[in-house]
């Protein structure tokens, strides 16, 4: 634990000075580009030492911008996710720092008459840049130097269920978790997972002690939800006396377990979901003006797209541009879903629906390149303005494919407890086509249960990246 607590600091340390070297920089480029540059009107009167007395000014404004990075838990080591994710709250970060500068500026204006407001907010434009562009770097650097590292945290999981084997994926796919699963028990009658590497297996429940000793544990992580109560109450503290860090994956509602709340009926105690983020009304308008604003500003961009896709399309193959789908929307309410057509006129001539695969054979040449880079969704847009869609969400399925999937897959329903989306959490990590289809629910339901405006944006960048479709 020394080492790990060590090894985080210094890369948080390394971190923060990196960020002030890279902030106090891209300051000195916003005066250079206010009046050095050309680029902006400069007033007459030129202050002697302009530079000079920029670089005490910025200096000087280095506390605000690493108090409210150190706020915002942006020093938070080890790092978890991708960087796409983090990319919301540094913009978030720079915009708030910005602010705090333009605010002490006016306070002092008496005292520092030189300072532009218009430099200080064009450094907002070169500080997010940079700051983006050196944390992008300093990312992959931390991820170097954990993979050249030995793994300092000795995992023992109890429980040999599909838990277990997501665990045991997990460590070994992000080397900065600098964990390693070294041991698994099974618990009770429990059959181990096929998937996870036989020589894992340490035995049963009882040779948890022996496990312990012998491997080195550092940190017991519980997935079985078999193990009986009686046990799981001795389990942490006889982890406490071994100095082991206790972990469980909760079995409570499995996937809704991080909006919890509890309520009282006349003195009687009851636990439930919270409700969704998009459940509070001002919520959803924000959410609607940005599909609005958003759905306007695709359309304008993507008709002259559509215009010269319509021409190829009607070129390669007859029959309409236009595919018209029956979708289900929030609450399970039908609507007609507009894209442009990939597929041949007869795709289901049969009349029963059909799932699109990899290289699917009903696909047009043209249509297979559409879906490529997802040209065949932008008719969306419209579905999106007219209020039946939303720019992010979890995508819409046919009701066929919904009476087929909601009797088996658990809380399939509760993707439709907001309005379907053009793109979706799910769909960024490369689940659509033919995928797991409780995969895609574990994405949605993430995705419902933590929204925000941000992580609209963050989906709707990563989008632009992601062509993991089914061509």
């Amino acid at each position: 634990m020394k080492n790990r607590d060590a090894n985080d600091a210094l890369t948080a340390i390394l971190a923060m000075l990196v960020d002030l070297c890279t902030i106090w920089v891209a300051q000195m480029l916003a005066v250079w580009i206010r009046f050095d540059s050309g680029w902006m009107s400069v007033p007459l009167g030129r202050e002697p030492d302009l530079y000079r007395k920029y670089a005490l000014a910025a200096a000087a404004a280095l506390p605000i911008y690493l108090a409210v990075f150190q706020r915002l838990k942006l020093y938070s080591r080890p790092q978890y996710g991708n960087f796409t994710n983090k990319i919301p709250r540094l913009v978030r970060a720079c915009a708030t720092s910005v602010l705090g500068v333009l605010v002490v500026s006016a306070l002092l204006k008496n005292k520092v008459p030189y300072l532009s407001n218009a430099a200080i907010l064009v450094s907002f434009v070169t500080v997010t840049a940079l700051v983006l562009l050196e944390r992008a770097l300093m990312f992959q650097l931390e991820i170097v130097m954990a993979r050249r590292a030995d793994p300092y945290n000795r995992a023992l999981i109890v429980g040999a269920g599909e838990d277990t084997v997501r665990l045991i994926e997990a460590f070994a796919s992000d080397p900065r978790l600098r964990t390693r699963a070294v041991g698994v028990l099974t618990v009770g009658d429990e059959t181990p997972h096929p998937a996870i590497p036989p020589d894992l297996i340490c035995g049963g429940y009882d040779m948890l002690e022996q496990a312990i000793q012998e491997q080195r544990i550092d940190q017991l992580i519980l997935t079985g939800h078999d193990l009986p109560r009686q046990q799981l109450v001795e389990l942490i503290p006889f982890c406490e006396q071994h100095l082991v860090r206790f972990n469980m994956v909760p079995d409570l509602f499995r996937l809704l377990t991080s909006q919890l709340e509890f309520n009282h009926i006349t003195g009687i105690p009851l636990l439930g979901i919270s409700r969704w983020p998009l459940d509070k009304v001002w919520n959803r308008i924000l959410k609607r003006i940005f599909d609005i604003a958003g759905s306007l500003v695709g359309l304008l961009v993507s008709i002259p797209i559509m215009g010269v896709a319509a021409l190829l399309i009607v070129r390669e193959s007859p029959g309409p541009i236009f595919y018209i789908q029956e979708r289900c929307g929030r609450r399970g309410r039908s609507f007609n879903l507009i894209k442009l057509r990939t597929m041949r006129p007869d795709a289901e001539a049969g009349g029963e629906p059909g799932w699109t695969v990899q290289d699917d054979p009903r696909r047009t040449r043209i249509g297979a390149w559409l879906r490529r880079y997802n040209i065949d969704e932008l008719p969306q847009f419209w579905n999106v303005l007219r209020g039946d869609m939303s720019l992010v969400g979890p995508r819409p399925e046919r009701p066929f494919f919904v009476d087929q999937f909601a009797p088996g897959i658990a809380h399939y329903m509760w993707r439709h407890v907001s309005k379907p989306g053009l793109t979706g959490w799910a769909q960024v990590n490369g689940l659509r086509g033919d995928t797991s289809i409780a995969k895609r629910v574990r994405y949605d339901l993430y995705y419902l249960e933590h929204w925000s405006l941000a992580f609209d944006i963050k989906i709707l960048l990563r989008t632009l990246l992601a062509f993991k479709n089914a061509v």
